[in-house]
């Protein structure tokens, strides 16, 4: 899929009044709120509507939120707005932008699962890249079990998680959290139901 292509997927799939998927932080996202200490700079990529970016700005963080949909993006700014926070929104494809070196304290990556295998080994490089030394990658995705539940995903098996192939992009890192369970999402409109997540927090080396 070309960056034009992606960015009108992504367009059509948020041009919706609703916050597709909630406008409270992601729940594991949450539970990490001792990691990102005030004016942390922090990272969170493919972020949409903003919902946990602005909940990363309201906990005092200098927060970039990258994404490819200038309709998600839209939606978020008013969020910003609305919880009377500030943010650097970035408009841009996640796969291809320019990730400065050395830069963020924590990169979070919440149900980023939109690429294939080569892309993936990519794009964590590029997060790898982008955070300082000791800095944190967050993340939360499907794993392979969400095959089976109607509660969001990309329906693809080779884009979900499983704990090897983490292992393998993050044997470089420092491993503080890898869990792999079923819990229920409730998460907007597009995350409800029983799901199989894998929640990882990793630090680089």
């Amino acid at each position: 899929m070309s960056e034009s292509d992606a960015a009108r997927f992504w367009n059509e799939r948020f041009e919706n009044k609703e916050y597709i998927f909630g406008v409270r932080p992601n729940e594991f996202l949450k539970s990490q709120r001792s990691l990102f200490g005030r004016e942390a700079k922090v990272l969170a990529v493919a972020d949409g509507e903003a919902r946990n970016g602005v909940w990363l700005a309201e906990c005092g963080c200098d927060v970039t939120s990258l994404d490819i949909s200038s309709v998600a993006q839209r939606k978020a700014k008013s969020l910003a707005k609305k919880r009377e926070v500030t943010l650097d929104f970035v408009l841009d494809d996640a796969l291809s932008w320019n990730y400065p070196r050395d830069t963020y304290d924590c990169v979070v990556c919440i149900f980023i699962q939109f690429s294939d295998p080569s892309e993936r080994k990519a794009l964590f490089s590029n997060i790898e890249r982008t955070l300082k030394k000791g800095g944190r990658l967050v993340l939360q995705g499907y794993g392979l079990d969400q095959l089976s539940y109607q509660s969001g995903g990309p329906g693809k098996r080779e884009n979900l998680y499983s704990v090897p192939m983490l292992q393998d992009l993050l044997r470089d890192w420092q491993m503080e959290l890898m869990e792999e369970y079923e819990s229920v999402l409730d998460e907007g409109p597009k995350h409800q139901g029983m799901a199989s997540l894998i929640s990882v927090v990793a630090r680089k080396k």
